[in-house]
């Protein structure tokens, strides 16, 4: 059973994640650490990861019974379930503030976490019986890994249009 943990950067995922009782694929690492992108977003200073050869590179390693892979791509591979960790809009600034992103990232960041784009995303490819929304603003990441330990476990209904930031941002457009 494969497991996609996902979310905008600085939801929570990395720091829940290191937190379980489970191996988990950091897919971010992966992507850089065995080339699997296809060049450099210059204007935001990322790799562009190909979602191919991630898949396939994935399919090829060799597998517990359940696989936890960690990103804010991993909704975009097959998966049995998928977490979506959200964030208010707020503390998401805050966060990537914190770790020195640029502030077109940051408010890039709120303006997707506001208007639900990755949860779109996993509901759009996954549907609505295989994704778990779990609000991380207010949780400890011990409270939110105890949370994503329920999915895993089969402990938690699906859930996905519970949480709402909708209102949390206005929008500039330049």
């Amino acid at each position: 059973m494969r497991v996609a943990i996902t979310g905008t950067p600085g939801t929570g995922k990395t720091t829940a994640t290191e937190r379980l009782d489970h191996e988990v694929v950091h897919l971010n690492d992966v992507i850089r650490a065995d080339g699997l992108d296809t060049g450099t977003d210059e204007s935001r200073e990322s790799l562009v990861a190909d979602m191919d050869a991630v898949a396939a590179a994935l399919d090829e390693r060799e597998k517990d019974e359940i696989e936890l892979v960690e990103s804010h791509l991993a909704h975009r591979l097959p998966a049995d379930r998928v977490v979506v960790l959200r964030c208010h809009p707020d503390e998401l600034g805050e966060r990537l503030a914190a770790r020195g992103e640029s502030e077109r990232t940051v408010e890039e960041n709120r303006e997707s976490e506001a208007l639900d784009v990755i949860l779109a995303e996993a509901v759009e490819s996954h549907g609505l019986d295989s994704v778990y929304e779990i609000d991380a603003t207010e949780r400890t990441p011990e409270e939110t890994a105890a949370e994503i330990e329920r999915v895993v476990a089969g402990e938690r209904e699906p859930s996905a249009g519970t949480v709402s930031f909708l209102d949390a941002v206005s929008v500039e457009r330049r």
